[in-house]
């Protein structure tokens, strides 16, 4: 197996942030660079770290192109070599399963538990294996809301990474229509090769998933496959407060959104935004520095 390197900018958390979104629009960025970001520890939101993962050791230029994402900032950059070895795999390896509700996920170094809705997430090019706290608590507050009461036939899973949290609403909902959308086009043989794993069957009729590669709801698939009674969302704040008006439009009058990627910091603006779009809270969840919010459309907002 080839070398692999990365270039590291340790920034904080806003700069972070727009880094990873000048990624998504950057034009010609090589299809086997990885790019990640996320705090350098639970208990330090704010400070955060942006890594590239290169199969060869970065050129001058590379450097400049990866400097390029953090326009008008100038963060130092950090070049390492991980020598033979499979970062994706090792980023994974040896994890402990994680439980959260009715769920247990593992990676395949792990057996599977009887009595657990069990799902195996191995290391890929898509995160959501559970270990971090958002994904972990939106996999509890999907059980609370099936408690609940909460019927979904019709969900979508908007920024699905590994397809984690659609296998969950799909185990506890399992007639329902399910979508699953990224805006990373490699997220689709992720999740494909996942939901086989965990025998979750493909395809657009009801008890199976179908895939999407869209940007926010800005899909033809997304919108013809609404109204939806449940939308997940878990990214960031900044493109969830976005999203707010689409998710109004898209989300049926007394349907359900769960939201998280938010810090505790930004929860505010965020339900600001979605009380503005006709939502109101059903509850919340904190885990750490984050937020987990399940927010219900009024019955009576118009869509408009």
């Amino acid at each position: 197996m080839a070398d692999t390197w990365t270039i590291r900018a340790d920034v904080p958390r806003e700069i972070a942030r727009a880094a990873l979104l000048a990624h998504e629009d950057a034009h010609g960025w090589p299809e086997d660079w990885v790019l990640t970001g996320m705090e350098v520890a639970d208990n330090r939101p704010e400070d955060w770290f942006v890594e590239v993962y290169l199969p060869r050791k970065p050129t001058a230029r590379d450097r400049t192109r990866v400097a390029a994402l953090f326009a008008g900032h100038s963060p130092r950059l950090s070049i390492a070599k991980v020598a033979q070895q499979d970062w994706l795999t090792l980023s994974q390896s040896g994890l402990e399963p994680i439980a959260a509700g009715p769920f247990r996920v593992r990676t395949p170094d792990f057996a599977c538990q009887p009595g657990t809705i069990d799902f195996v997430i191995p290391a890929s090019q898509a995160f959501g294996t559970g270990h971090h706290a958002t994904t972990a608590g939106c996999l509890t507050m999907l059980a609370a809301m099936r408690r609940r009461g909460v019927i979904a036939r019709n969900l979508a899973d908007i920024g699905t990474g590994s397809g984690l949290l659609a296998f969950a609403a799909l185990a506890l909902w399992p007639h329902a229509l399910a979508t699953a959308s990224d805006i990373d086009p490699v997220c689709t043989g992720v999740v494909e090769h996942n939901a086989a794993l965990n025998r979750i069957a493909s395809g657009p009729g009801r008890g199976a998933l179908t895939m999407a590669v869209a940007d926010g709801m800005d899909d033809a698939l997304l919108r013809a496959r609404g109204p939806y009674d449940l939308l997940i969302a878990n990214i960031l704040a900044g493109p969830l407060e976005e999203l707010a008006g689409d998710f109004a439009r898209t989300v049926t009058p007394g349907g359900h959104v769960l939201l998280a990627g938010l810090l505790t910091t930004q929860e505010i603006a965020v339900r600001a935004a979605y009380r503005r779009a006709g939502f109101r809270l059903a509850a919340r969840l904190v885990a750490g520095d984050w937020s987990i919010l399940w927010l219900r459309r009024r019955p009576s907002t118009a869509s408009g």
